[in-house]
């Protein structure tokens, strides 16, 4: 689970993250849930609603004693989310151990927000929600936690939300109200066809829940607007009105929409959770209550200066050495060792990069990227190998039994003419067949089947042909495994080689961004840290981040 040091400082999750193995040998229904990952660590998948809802079921129980059931096609709340909300609603109401009333706009199957306020702070809830499945189950957690003289859950009429519930209770003045509001207006904002950026990556969790719990007329937007409509007529019955967002596009508006309302008392804050980020908008019309300060521009500076990092555990650490020994590095230390397979994999994927004095038992190199030859790195390899596969095969030929050798560069050896043309072509400095070059080569079928046969084939053209058995057709296959099978030219003479030195990576322009990479042990591990200096998009970064990690944990799990 990734959290985040950004949590509110309250929330028990942060700086103390679940502890999945320990959860695992617990609870069996968690247990087929948690998978061992490359670095060795417990996780768990959050595309699998299953999981999801085990986790959460996990963590109410193991930290709160609670017991709850969540049907698979209902939201599923995610516990460390859920605690920042009750967190900053005790900031608001100012005593979290005071007896306080509160209302939850559409509780959900889970009652998650009432059962925890309950549970931690003896809060009394009025748990509203329209929808007959969740109203069910809502109803079951609240009874089988002993808790129904805690919490009341209502069943109130579609499009209901303050002013229809509050009918029958003139008298009863509340706290607060809390609201996880539908985020989407349609499907297709639901599925993210209609993102702020296309390029933005896919959520990191499955998306469950009902119509209702998702989806709404006008999105959330509009849906927190009724709620401002039904604060104007209520004003003082609930010193505080709240509501939890999704996007941030929506909170400017809303709090216009406030202002123009002349409501006196607006805040708002921000919930981080790991790559999980909300937003929180509260309002009252009371002049005595105290007023959250909304975050800081100076932690949002922090925040961003944060280096990207990961941690190579000492469990793998003889492995990658022993890797790096075989590409003939000599030095005996884990961080020389780790800095000198980084060396290679940033020469492989041609981002420019040289050595910058550090501390001792550190090594520090300073990257300009000025092409992005990482992203879809696997794709790639994947289309390559399957190209290959579709490679014409050579037809029957009588001179031979088999001949299904694809060439690299298929010359007729009585064609002497195309054969000093393949010459020349051969002799180029540098030019070594990439699987996707190989992938390229569509060879006419009369061309290799009318050509020489394979005993009458020279013995230099039999060792510029690669055999297509030959190639690793797994999707994994690396550029660099690809070109092994290929025998590489003899470099050109000295007197030919260009003399022009390479740039350094400070002084290319364009490029596409310049960052400072560290490599330094810690206790018995080596940590990798990325530093942004200057470019186009910090994304670049933590994308070539993340393939450098992937690379050396794969070499750790590679047999």
């Amino acid at each position: 689970m990734a959290l985040n040091k950004s949590m509110h400082p309250r929330n028990r999750y942060k700086d103390k993250p679940p502890d999945f193995g320990y959860l695992a040998s617990k609870y069996p229904d968690f247990q087929q849930h948690v998978h061992t990952s490359l670095a060795g660590r417990p996780v768990v998948n959050f595309k699998e609603p299953e999981a999801v809802r085990a986790l959460t079921c996990t963590l109410l129980k193991e930290d709160f004693g609670l017991t709850i059931e969540i049907p698979l096609e209902r939201l599923i709340p995610t516990v460390p989310l859920r605690l920042n909300y009750i967190h900053w609603v005790e900031d608001l109401i100012d005593g979290q151990k005071q007896p306080r009333r509160g209302i939850d706009i559409g509780t959900g199957a889970s009652c998650i927000y009432p059962l925890l306020g309950a549970t931690m702070n003896g809060w009394y809830f009025l748990a509203t929600e329209v929808d007959d499945i969740c109203f069910d189950y809502a109803t079951k957690n609240v009874e089988q936690n002993n808790l129904s003289d805690l919490i009341k859950v209502v069943k109130v009429p579609q499009k209901t939300l303050l002013m229809d519930a509050l009918k029958e209770e003139t008298e009863i003045v509340y706290d607060f109200c809390m609201c996880n509001p539908p985020f989407f207006a349609n499907q297709l904002e639901a599925k993210g066809v209609n993102s702020r950026n296309s390029r933005r990556p896919p959520p990191s969790s499955v998306n469950t829940g009902g119509v209702t719990e998702i989806m709404a007329e006008g999105g959330e937007l509009e849906f927190v607007k009724r709620i401002i409509h039904d604060s104007l007529q209520l004003k003082t019955r609930l010193r505080w009105y709240s509501c939890m967002l999704g996007k941030k596009c929506s909170l400017a508006p809303l709090k216009e929409e406030l202002r123009k309302q002349g409501v006196p008392k607006v805040t708002h804050t921000e919930f981080y959770q790991g790559r999980t980020m909300r937003w929180a908008l509260a309002w009252s019309f009371y002049d005595d209550v105290i007023v959250p300060s909304p975050p800081s521009k100076k932690r949002k500076l922090e925040k961003t200066k944060k280096p990207l990092s990961f941690t190579l555990p000492e469990a793998g650490l003889k492995e990658l050495q022993a890797k790096a020994s075989a590409l003939g590095c000599t030095a005996s230390s884990p961080v020389d060792s780790i800095s000198a397979l980084l060396e290679k994999t940033l020469t492989d994927l041609r981002v420019l990069h040289k050595h910058v004095p550090c501390m001792k038992q550190e090594q520090s190199l300073f990257l300009t990227a000025v092409e992005n030859t990482w992203i879809h790195g696997r794709q790639k390899r994947r289309e390559g190998s399957r190209q290959l596969r579709e490679l014409p095969r050579a037809p029957h030929c009588s001179q031979t039994s088999s001949f299904q050798t694809t060439m690299v560069t298929a010359v007729p050896a009585t064609n002497p003419a195309s054969q000093n043309q393949s010459t020349q072509s051969s002799n180029a400095p540098n030019q070594t067949a990439s699987a996707e070059e190989l992938a390229g080569l569509q060879q006419p079928e009369e061309q290799i089947g009318n050509g020489a046969s394979s005993n009458e084939m020279s013995k230099e053209q039999k060792e510029s042909s690669v055999s297509v058995e030959d190639v690793d057709m797994d999707s994994s296959t690396s550029t660099e495994a690809v070109q092994e099978t290929v025998p590489k030219e003899e470099p050109a003479a000295a007197s030919e080689m260009p003399s022009k030195q390479p740039p350094s990576p400070a002084a290319v322009e364009p490029f596409l961004f310049k960052c400072l990479l560290n490599v330094m042990l810690e206790e018995s591990d080596v940590v990798i840290e990325m530093h942004w200096v200057e470019g186009q998009s910090k994304d670049l970064m933590n994308q070539l981040c993340t393939y450098l990690k992937n690379t050396l944990l794969k070499s750790i799990a590679s047999p």
